[in-house]
């Protein structure tokens, strides 16, 4: 499976980047890039902290080929979505709270947007802290989709000290000073010799699209979280992890899990995928970092395919 490389490094003529308000006023950066011929259904995707969607177009562009429409919004506080601290390079918000409230609106209105793909599904797929997200918004009501996917979502952190000191050790680094302030400076995670690189992906040229689009829109980039983000992802993957409802979900659900994750902790989503009611789980071995569907040919291709299968089976419209 080769997907169009043709738009790693540039915005498709087809697609159309927007702004949405939110309920409250805050501006988000939107995009859309509508099926061609006939639809399949619409298609969600959702990135992690920090992320833009510039570096899922190649995975983008393989869907919207298969008659997905794909949408896709930066998460408030990062990407083209705003800043939430007075340093713009910190990624920082008050509480998660904020996002679950943006995804809902937003997905109530983007699901009562039917257009040529009115008959079909509607699916949502997220990764890392958008998996998080998505999954907390499936058990709080703020979205049913036919089906859905995380991708190395962020269940639990991969804390060098454990969930339950890491949160008591954020918690009081937020009241000990500005909590908006970085947790730690550079790389993904502290402590670590590891290169960003390492703990993203094996593949180069994949990591340079996102160094690429850095450097053409420096405005988009993100650095490391304030001490109330980490705060508040250890409290709200810890409250996830204990709410009852997961033992009712009804959505379908994919897990893509990355044994060799460095970023967030793979055995406690296994956990939870296995005590849910319909969930699927495919697991990659040391030859998959944090991004699975921007790793090497070899990772992402299985990833899509075991997407596709999913989808095929949970998703027919």
């Amino acid at each position: 499976m080769v997907s169009p490389q043709l738009y790693r490094r540039a915005i498709p003529a087809a697609a159309r980047i927007t702004a949405w308000k939110a309920p409250d006023g805050w501006m988000l950066r939107r995009f859309d890039w509508p099926a061609t011929g006939t639809p399949r259904g619409r298609l969600l995707f959702q990135g992690g902290r920090g992320d833009v969607f510039e570096k899922y177009l190649e995975t983008f562009a393989y869907w919207q080929a298969q008659g997905w429409s794909v949408t896709s919004f930066d998460w408030r506080g990062q990407g083209g979505s705003g800043r939430l601290a007075k340093d713009t390079h910190v990624g920082h918000v008050d509480d998660f709270k904020h996002y679950i409230d943006d995804f809902r609106a937003f997905w109530a209105e983007w699901v009562a947007q039917r257009s040529g793909a009115a008959s079909g599904p509607h699916v949502a797929i997220g990764h890392s802290m958008g998996g998080h997200l998505l999954l907390r918004a499936l058990t709080e009501g703020a979205a049913e989709p036919d089906a859905a996917v995380l991708v190395a979502p962020m269940l639990g952190l991969h804390s060098p000290v454990g969930q339950l000191l890491g949160e008591k050790v954020a918690a009081l680094m937020t009241r000990l000073g500005d909590p908006a302030r970085p947790a730690w400076r550079g790389n993904e995670r502290p402590a670590t010799t590891e290169t960003r690189q390492t703990l993203l992906t094996h593949d180069p040229a994949r990591y340079e699209d996102e160094i690429f689009w850095q450097s053409t829109r420096p405005e988009l980039l993100l650095g490391p979280p304030s001490w109330r983000w980490l705060a508040q992802a250890f409290s709200s993957t810890r409250r996830l992890r204990a709410d009852p409802r997961l033992a009712t979900m009804s959505v379908p659900l994919l897990f893509l899990l990355a044994d060799a994750d460095q970023l967030v902790s793979t055995p406690v989503a296994a956990a939870m995928a296995a005590t849910l009611p319909n969930s699927t789980v495919v697991r990659f071995g040391p030859e998959s970092a944090h991004e699975i569907l921007r790793e090497a040919d070899a990772v992402r291709n299985r990833a899509i395919g075991a997407i596709d299968t999913f989808l095929a089976t949970h998703a027919r419209g």
